[in-house]
């Protein structure tokens, strides 16, 4: 209300309770309800958002707070509720509540004045793109910079040939939450002033897209190869990705995960966890994460005819300095008949999640909760991912597995998805007689025969038994092989025929050319 319209308000007010009540003034009988008690009488008071209030929402949190959360702050009525409602606004995100300090909010608030300090050109570094994305994910892992842009050299999946480009960034993330892992998000200063925004497509940073005679990529030393992030699909898929606030969906699991929750539960729920690791380049490792869990320990619920039991898994990674590397959160269903019910109570539920990491120790936590008991698991675990010489002989994790063969259309996105291959791993080892043991792994800098151009590469299965050999056979390279520095082996072995007990498989790898020999070991169980 502005103040020109209060005044005459609150003269008139005072006009009327000085004149109401004179003595022996003659009164009109008040024919109108009796008012209600005040005490019952709800109250209605809605004061406006204060500057502080509007600024906290406009200013500060606008990247990271959710629809839902934005909806319930514009209404409140109060401050009091305001200030609650901050309160428990910065509560939710905080990683370690027993603590005084809120982590996540001081490296916020930080990050917003690194923002305003590095990125403002004609407008506040926070309202910049660049801005916008180092506020709501923190600093990328790597940065390419050419901030006079100039000559370009353009590399194979952008077309080739050369060209010249405005001032432009990429930023490296290896890890985004609820975005996907090995992201790059290139930044473009088309106007020379200092203002860079995100690029749709890998020809905004051209200079000389718009002159005559300029190529488009498909066109351009006759080579048409796209990488799939850098497809106009996948490209708008991040941009709107980047645009909604990032959200701890289990966030009590997440204080779990960091010690600060107290006592877990008192009916824990067990799991395994496996690990393996797989090269994707020179400097980056695919870690596949795998949790299994016995049905038996999972409740089923009836839900529109079906048993379904629901779990949610969480897991953060951490590097040995205490910064966050990366996190997951899913929630798992598993269902079945009323019919089948029994059948699957005897089985198992298997995840898996694979992040991008570079080389080095990390510590992982993982916790497991069953939605419908509460029940609660957790497990820590220290990582060493491998750092694998790209002159050098070598080999991924050894999986034994369930479920092996090739993917399909049907498996695009899907979990346990490896190169070429869906693998689902047996993390208790343990097969029951007549069931195929599946066995995975890949070789990587093997040497080529350069009369056949077939691998360089001897691989020899041996199957024992209590020291005692059961089987030998060799690699012939007809299964899931693929060609180049990455070859893979993928074997099903039939167990009909052996007898109950325990096994060690051993796959021994030797380079004809390097001269280089590798041995791995799996064992695993046949019951009947």
């Amino acid at each position: 209300m502005s103040k020109g319209k209060f005044v005459p308000v609150f003269v008139l007010a005072v006009l009327v309770m000085g004149f109401g009540a004179v003595p022996g003034w003659p009164q009109k009988p008040d024919k109108r309800t009796p008012s209600q008690n005040p005490r019952e009488k709800p109250l209605v008071v809605k004061s406006e958002l204060r500057d502080a209030h509007k600024r906290w929402i406009a200013n500060d949190v606008p990247y990271i707070i959710t629809k839902a959360e934005r909806l319930a702050f514009f209404a409140l009525k109060t401050d009091e509720e305001r200030e609650n409602f901050i309160a428990i606004f910065w509560q939710n995100r905080d990683p370690n509540p027993d603590t005084e300090e809120n982590e996540y909010r001081e490296e916020y608030y930080e990050r917003i004045a690194y923002a305003n300090e590095h990125f403002t050109s004609g407008i506040p570094g926070w309202k910049t793109d660049r801005g916008r994305i180092y506020i709501t994910w923190g600093k990328p892992d790597s940065v390419e910079s050419r901030p006079s842009g100039g000559s370009y050299d353009r590399p194979s999946y952008e077309g080739g040939g050369s060209t010249s480009t405005y001032p432009f960034e990429t930023w490296f993330y290896r890890h985004l939450d609820e975005v996907g892992d090995g992201i790059e998000i290139e930044f473009i200063d088309r106007t020379g002033s200092g203002e860079y925004s995100i690029a749709r497509d890998a020809d905004e940073k051209d200079a000389l897209a718009t002159t005559p005679g300029f190529r488009p990529r498909a066109d351009r030393e006759g080579n048409s190869f796209v990488r799939e992030q850098d497809t106009p699909l996948s490209r708008l898929l991040r941009i709107q990705a980047f645009s909604i606030p990032p959200r701890v969906k289990f966030g009590d699991l997440e204080r779990i995960a960091s010690g600060s929750s107290g006592t877990i539960d008192n009916n824990p729920l067990d799991f395994d966890v496996r690990v393996d690791y797989f090269r994707q380049s020179d400097d980056r490792v695919i870690v596949a994460f795998s949790v299994q869990t016995d049905n038996k320990d999972l409740k089923f619920d009836p839900n529109g005819g079906i048993e379904t039991a629901k779990l949610n898994i969480f897991g953060r990674i951490i590097t040995v300095s205490g910064k966050r590397a990366g996190v997951f959160e899913d929630s798992v269903t598993t269902n079945a008949t009323a019919a089948d019910l029994t059948a699957l109570r005897a089985g198992k539920s298997v995840y898996q999640k694979a992040i991008a990491l570079t080389p080095g120790n990390y510590k992982a936590d993982i916790v497991v909760r069953d939605v419908v008991t509460g029940n609660t698991g957790t497990h820590s675990l220290a990582l060493d991912v491998p750092r694998y010489d790209n002159k050098k002989l070598s080999t991924s994790s050894l999986i034994l597995a369930s479920k092996l063969r090739s993917t399909t259309e049907r498996d695009i996105g899907q979990h346990f998805i490896i190169g070429s291959a869906k693998v689902i791993p047996n993390l208790t080892g343990i097969f029951k007689q007549g069931q195929e043991v599946g066995v995975y792994m890949q070789v990587y800098n093997a040497g080529t025969d350069q009369t056949t151009l077939r691998p360089a590469v001897d691989v020899e299965y041996i199957l024992t038994k209590s020291g005692k050999e059961v089987m030998r056979q060799a690699e012939d390279w007809s299964g899931l092989s693929d060609s180049g520095q990455r070859l893979t082996l993928a074997r099903l072995f039939q167990t009909g025929q052996l007898q109950a007990g325990e096994y060690e498989i051993k796959i021994v790898t030797k380079d004809r050319v390097g001269g280089q020999a590798i041995e791995n070991k799996g064992k695993f169980t046949i019951t009947q």
